[in-house]
């Protein structure tokens, strides 16, 4: 069975920085593109960061660049974001997914080209 499970998730300060990592198992990812969503209440689900494979680079949303960054670990079937000057305006559920079928980080903004989502976890800022 394929699972996406978060971790990392908490309360912080603004200003202050996590790291959320997100473990596949079941299958391998190293092939997929993988991405980063968050939630907040009474708002729509939306693009946070996404990394490709095999050179597709990354991307990110306009209101988290240069504050966060994408990685992977292929060894370990494991995606980080880590979060760094963050707002309270970051507060959100994460969810991290799995795109199957697109190598390039600059093609998965769309949630509906993920197949694979975790069933996230909480960040919370406080001002």
């Amino acid at each position: 069975q394929v699972q996406l499970v978060e971790s990392g998730g908490g309360l912080v300060q603004a200003g202050g920085s996590l790291r959320l990592s997100c473990a596949a198992s079941g299958r391998s990812f190293s092939s997929s593109g993988m991405g980063w969503f968050r939630q907040a209440p009474e708002k729509e689900r939306e693009f946070v960061a996404a990394i490709g494979w095999s050179g597709g680079g990354t991307s990110y949303a306009d209101s988290v660049k240069g504050r966060f960054t994408i990685s992977r670990d292929d060894a370990k079937n494991t995606v980080y974001l880590q979060m760094n000057s963050l707002k309270p305006e970051d507060t959100a559920v994460y969810y991290c997914a799995a795109a199957s079928f697109y190598h390039l980080a600059s093609l998965l903004s769309l949630s509906q080209r993920y197949d694979y989502w975790g069933q996230g976890t909480q960040v919370t800022v406080s001002s």
